[in-house]
């Protein structure tokens, strides 16, 4: 089974594509290295204000991805301090 959880993120005070990747790339890193999970940015790379990015594990148990990639939600909430949280989507395919 293949799990996605997809987060929107607004950043209000960005002013450039710069200074947007300069915010995303380390919690893109982050995730990467706290929860094992794979992460890009998958979506509206030419607006400053805005980022999809989206966090992908493999495994065989639908209720243990779930639980996963919950975590990494709530972490993401709670911890991104450069905007707002728009949605975050868990899928399981």
């Amino acid at each position: 089974m293949i799990a996605t959880l997809t987060v929107h993120l607004h950043l209000p005070s960005c002013a450039s594509l710069k200074e947007k990747r300069g915010r995303i790339k380390p919690l893109v890193s982050r995730l990467h290295r706290e929860f094992n999970v794979s992460v890009a940015e998958i979506n509206l790379q030419d607006k400053w204000d805005e980022a999809v990015i989206v966090c992908a594990m493999v495994g065989n148990d639908a209720a243990f991805l779930q639980s996963a990639l919950q975590n990494v939600g709530k972490w993401v909430e709670a911890n991104w301090t450069d905007g707002d949280v728009w949605d975050a989507k868990i899928e399981i395919v």
